[in-house]
């Protein structure tokens, strides 16, 4: 057994040992980051710029499955045949879904004015007189200004046009008319009637409802019967279907009021004319291009 004095030598050695590691500075462990990284955005999200890269621009149409020259021509205020040309159809009659078509006039195509690079100058405001007034000068009297009479606002001429043809451009106004005398048994709807419906029996005149030519007279759009339609400037068509009877021919200019074909009821319930006016393809109430009755 150790003695007394080892034991004290052992104890006192034993507490230097423990003062001097609690005075020695801790170590700094290197922290190492393991959190997994993010994942790439996917979905729409990521997809947003690649799919705009694949979006058709205005002057082109992608085919779908049942689609015919005649229906992308009359949706985009064009003649079939120009299309066929366009885009170098030999057959009009076979075209096919995924197919795509210019379906606007080679270079028509309207180009953004260019930047005339003269600087805009904004112009200094001139000094105010209190600025350049001495200390001590009394300020001027205000002035009245003169009233100026308002001109009177003349009436508007005469025929009125149309509310909906106000903002059609002058060059493109058509000097519409009705193309039948009936009663009107169908309005326009954005989804279930694209047009008018007048009533009337069967060998009623149908009159060109404006000048213009002839780009389709047939048979070839499921839904319409015997049809016509004429284009009447580079933004407006208009269409008569359900005829009986069809007196004009394809590319022949007609007159508003002239007599095209008789009313009929080819592809509907009884004897009507569906009208409709087409801008830039898209089809617009005629009730907002008639004159009234």
């Amino acid at each position: 057994m150790l003695g007394r004095a080892a034991r004290q030598v052992l104890l006192w050695t034993s507490c230097a040992l423990v003062l001097a590691a609690c005075g020695t500075a801790p170590r700094t462990v290197p922290v190492v980051d393991r959190t997994t990284p993010a994942k790439p955005p996917s979905g729409p999200a990521a997809t947003a710029g690649r799919e705009s890269s694949r979006l058709i621009d205005a002057d082109t149409y992608i085919v779908k499955r049942g689609d015919t020259l005649i229906r992308i021509a009359l949706d985009h205020g064009e003649d079939w045949r120009d299309i066929a040309q366009w885009n170098s159809l030999e057959d009009p009659n076979q075209i096919r879904p995924g197919q795509v078509l210019r379906v606007t006039r080679p270079g028509s195509t309207a180009a953004k004015p260019a930047d005339s690079g003269v600087a805009q100058v904004t112009p200094v405001p001139a000094p105010s007189q209190s600025a350049s007034r001495p200390l001590g000068t009394p300020a001027p009297a205000p002035t009245t200004p003169t009233p100026v009479p308002a001109e009177p606002v003349a009436p508007p001429a005469t025929p009125v046009t149309p509310p909906a043809a106000r903002n059609d451009p002058a060059s493109e106004r058509v000097e519409w008319g009705w193309p039948a005398s009936g009663k009107i048994i169908e309005n326009f709807h954005e989804t279930r009637n694209k047009g008018l419906d007048i009533a009337g029996t069967p060998g009623d005149p149908v009159l060109a409802a404006g000048d213009g030519k002839v780009v389709y007279s047939g048979s070839g759009l499921r839904g319409y019967g015997q049809l016509i339609i004429i284009k009447h400037n580079n933004t407006f068509l208009s269409a008569y279907a359900h005829n009986r009877a069809m007196l004009v021919k394809e590319g022949q200019a007609v007159r508003r009021g002239q007599k095209i074909a008789e009313l009929g009821s080819t592809d509907a319930e009884s004897p009507r004319v569906h009208f409709e006016i087409r801008r830039q393809g898209r089809p617009v109430d005629p009730a907002g291009y008639l004159p009234p009755r």
